[in-house]
């Protein structure tokens, strides 16, 4: 039998597992702070992340994060392996937005975790593509948000 030696994460993912963990330490910090303070501080590691994306990422993580914010204000802003996320009060991630070029692939997704409420019968989406956002898109994915995460 042959040695397999592809590594087992790939660049990428080792990336993010290692944000994922500067993230947890962040958390377990914010604790000791208000939740006010732990907005404003998820508010802006959000925007630090979307100022480093490119044009047409940020473009769509900005578009996400007002729409977000509008239809689910009590969700809280934070980063979730390095992507924009938004958390309920339990700091659970109810959605969150992958740019593409994270992962360089064709194309951005708006994806939403196991917290989210949107079951729907036996088979729900969970994830869409997102190449670009019109308003009927909008509309649409902000109904998305609010029965994902009807006010607390």
């Amino acid at each position: 039998m042959t040695e397999n030696t592809a590594p087992v994460l790939t660049e990428f993912e080792r990336a993010a597992v290692k944000e994922a963990a500067k993230e947890s330490r962040t958390r377990v910090a914010r604790k000791k702070i208000s939740a006010e303070e732990a907005r404003a501080a998820g508010e802006a590691d959000v925007r630090a992340k979307i100022a480093e994306m490119d044009a047409e990422d940020g473009t769509l993580a900005e578009a996400l994060h007002r729409l977000v914010t509008e239809n689910a204000p009590h969700l809280v802003p934070r980063t979730y392996y390095g992507m924009p996320a938004w958390a309920n009060a339990a700091g659970k991630v109810v959605c969150f937005f992958k740019p593409k070029a994270k992962f360089k692939v064709r194309y951005a997704t708006f994806e939403f975790e196991w917290p989210a409420q949107l079951d729907e019968g036996a088979v729900w989406p969970v994830s869409y593509a997102v190449t670009a956002l019109s308003a009927a898109d909008l509309v649409f994915l902000g109904e998305r948000i609010r029965k994902a995460a009807p006010a607390e």
